[in-house]
């Protein structure tokens, strides 16, 4: 396992690493959807598959379950250590490393197939990464991804989080919900693979409101760092603001909130 830091991203790294194996959790909050994902790409014992911005592994896990021969990346290294070791409890062979998506460390053509479940969508430089993604699948070779729309509740609970965010200094990186529009995918990709999609809606189920703050709080990387950074009575506030946001989602059982998503398939012209 190779988990030297490399790529430009270093401070996003230290963001969105600095949970560790606790995003589990927030994969776990997602696992239907990274279900759908991968049974629409359909992965075939023995391919060659490479898993972009893995987090702790979840999707690596579930390909290498069903026999793929599994590489993956993240640029966290904390990330990459705790899906090493979640794959290590379960005796699944995955090579992970620590990579960025926009500057992959592999050959043209190196894999069978090529997958990221709201992952890539979180790249600082959208049309860098879809060439690498595109570089290294091999003509006739698969694509999958999911992404948020950028209509649904996911994109709701960011413009919670928003008001409490310091102001970018210069330009702003690209919504990362752009990648929700399918226009802007087929922009994206639609030169180099046949793209398909398909709608999805992911469940997030909590007991309440308040434990999907506790959860997010401390498994969510973003979220963490932005309470971090507040004073006392501004990060009481989010917390409250997040909360009743989850908890308008309550039923007799709990918190469930439906989350909006597409699965992107593509084949490799």
């Amino acid at each position: 396992m190779n988990i030297s830091v490399h790529g430009r991203n270093n401070a996003a790294a230290r963001v969105w690493g600095s949970t560790g194996a606790r995003y589990d959790e927030i994969s776990r909050g997602i696992a239907d959807a990274i279900e759908h994902c991968v049974e629409r790409l359909l992965p075939k014992p023995g391919e060659r598959i490479l898993d972009i911005a893995t987090g702790t592994g979840w999707t690596a896990r579930r390909l290498a379950e069903r026999g793929a021969e599994v590489s993956a990346i993240d640029f966290a290294p904390g990330m990459v250590a705790a899906a090493w070791d979640l794959a290590q409890r379960r005796n699944l062979d995955i090579a992970f490393e620590v990579g960025d998506a926009e500057t992959l460390d592999y050959v043209d053509q190196s894999f069978d197939a090529v997958i990221s479940t709201f992952g890539v969508m979180f790249s600082s430089q959208p049309e860098q990464a879809a060439s690498e993604l595109t570089r290294v699948c091999r003509p006739g070779g698969r694509l999958a991804l999911t992404v948020w729309t950028p209509d649904g509740t996911l994109s709701g609970m960011f413009e919670v989080m928003k008001p409490y965010m310091s102001q970018p200094v210069s330009d702003p990186p690209p919504s990362p919900f752009e990648w929700g529009n399918p226009e802007r995918v087929q922009a994206l990709l639609g030169d180099t693979f046949d793209l398909t999609f398909e709608r999805g809606t992911s469940f997030y189920r909590e007991p309440s409101g308040l434990q999907a703050w506790e959860t997010f709080s401390s498994g969510y990387g973003p979220l963490l760092t932005l309470a971090a950074g507040l004073d006392e009575g501004a990060r009481e506030s989010l917390k409250r603001d997040f909360v009743a946001f989850h908890d308008a989602y309550a039923s007799e059982l709990g918190v469930c909130v439906p989350r909006d998503y597409w699965v992107v398939i593509g084949k490799r012209r």
